[in-house]
């Protein structure tokens, strides 16, 4: 028997129950599209080039999704059945021989341990199939597992055509499959449609491999959640609840300090070093990568940032596409976007926000600042209320303060513009030339005080009024 494994995950279908213009399998649970858990746990026992995605509604979608993934594509134009979704990966996967599993790409919670052990059971009862099933307390709607008296599989029977004998037995086909490949693909090739439907059924295999005296095997599986299909949003919702909760119990587990771990959210792609600390209601979604000893403040949202090692994002703060360096500290209230970069040591205050901008090592923006398209050197201290005018209404422009520059309070630095070396910009100044290094730059108006005008104004006003 070839030890080959390869995996059909049958994704074409347009999820009628969802009510959505997007196809099922793109919904997203637990971080990430309900395919791509499927797909990943497919390549922890088989090759990139042995899984087969079939692809059918919106399958351009899918295909981008699934890209990176390296997996291979089979297209079901016209939805005929699991049988058919499945015979339009003969082409891509009959060459390797060995075994096939079928999964489906809307069963988000199946686990790979599962999937290895399937194979593992098919090879070692030497089964020309292996179907995992499970025993419900309700069975309603699930197809019937029906045995031979020897306690052999010998069919399945689907819910509408079961007999009330049949409507008793508790075990139900989870619609999993292992084939041995040299038989599953001749006997697909040859199977009918079903005459009601039209469509072409994969548990029809079944009963033909045991009528030939091969064996059907099972492989029951205890844990019911694993197997479920997403087919509302309902069961969109319960898919995400048990995926979040393992996740965090996974990190709390890996050494990391999540408070009230109920109300955190940790999508399945992020990573977070030991001894770090998430409290309560934070968002740590995408790519975001979080490293030891770092503290992620209450109700803040991370996505696809990069904190090194004892950085601090205080309470309510927001990190998008940017990175942290060794404790460097954002928040509260504070705002990174667009490859923002917050260097060692240095600090992002309350209500001030970084996009694409570089804030040098030590360097501080405590308070009601904007820096746009900004590189700011080491040392330098942002007073609060200053802003970058980087836009002019066609283009960006560049702002750069140099290392150890002094901005004070409510300054405008007008880009394209720069600061120089050790400078010092006088508060409430706007700037719109360079300012050389051991500067100090002044761009204000001289105050002009008029005695009594505002009581002349007052007057003038009421007098107005009575006319």
């Amino acid at each position: 028997m070839s030890e080959m494994v390869s995996v059909a995950i049958l994704a074409a279908g347009l999820g009628t129950r969802m009510r959505s213009r997007r196809a099922k399998v793109l919904h997203e649970a637990g971080g990430r599209t309900l395919v791509e858990h499927v797909v990943a746990a497919a390549l922890e026992l088989a090759a990139p080039e042995s899984v087969a995605v079939v692809v059918g509604h919106q399958a351009g979608r899918v295909r981008e999704v699934l890209e990176s993934t390296g997996v291979r594509f089979a297209m079901q134009a016209e939805q005929k059945g699991t049988g058919h979704a499945l015979l339009c990966c003969r082409e891509t996967l009959e060459p390797a021989g060995g075994r096939v599993i079928v999964a489906y790409g809307d069963c988000p919670l199946l686990r790979a341990g599962t999937l290895r052990a399937l194979a593992a059971r098919h090879k070692e009862l030497s089964a020309a199939c292996t179907v995992i099933t499970t025993e419900m307390e309700d069975p309603t709607g699930y197809g019937r597992i029906l045995r031979n008296a020897e306690g052999g599989i010998v069919g399945i029977v689907e819910q509408k055509a079961a007999t009330p004998e049949q409507l008793a037995v508790r075990e139900i086909n989870s619609g999993i499959y292992c084939f041995e490949a040299a038989l599953l693909w001749p006997l697909l090739a040859g199977l009918r449609p079903n005459p009601a439907t039209g469509e072409i059924f994969l548990t029809d295999l079944v009963e033909i491999l045991a009528a030939r005296g091969h064996l059907v095997a099972a492989y029951p599986v205890e844990d019911q959640t694993e197997l479920l299909g997403i087919n509302t949003r309902v069961e969109l919702a319960v898919a995400d609840r048990v995926m979040r909760e393992s996740t965090v119990r996974a990190h709390m587990l890996a050494g990391v300090t999540i408070e009230r771990p109920e109300t955190v959210t940790i999508d399945a792609g992020v990573a977070i070093g030991q001894d770090t600390v998430i409290e309560a209601f934070a968002q740590l979604r995408g790519r975001t990568v979080v490293g030891e000893e770092c503290r992620v403040g209450a109700a803040s949202i991370l996505s696809n940032a990069t904190l090194e090692d004892r950085a601090v994002v205080e309470p309510f703060s927001m990190v998008a596409d940017s990175r942290l360096a060794e404790g460097a500290k954002v928040g509260p209230y504070g705002r990174l976007r667009m490859q923002a970069v917050v260097e060692p040591g240095a600090v992002v205050g309350n209500f001030v926000e970084l996009k694409k901008t570089v804030l040098g090592a030590g360097s501080k923006a405590q308070h009601l600042a904007y820096l746009g398209d900004a590189l700011v050197g080491e040392g330098v201290n942002i007073g609060a209320g200053t802003i970058t005018c980087n836009y002019d209404g066609f283009e960006k422009h560049k702002t750069a303060v140099a290392a150890g520059a002094f901005v004070g309070s409510n300054t405008t630095l007008v880009a394209p513009v720069t600061v120089g070396e050790g400078s010092y910009v006088a508060a409430g100044s706007v700037i719109t030339d360079g300012v050389p290094g051991d500067t100090l730059a002044l761009g204000r108006a001289r105050q002009v005080s008029k005695p009594g005008w505002p009581s002349r104004r007052r007057a003038a006003r009421q007098a107005e009024s009575k006319s």
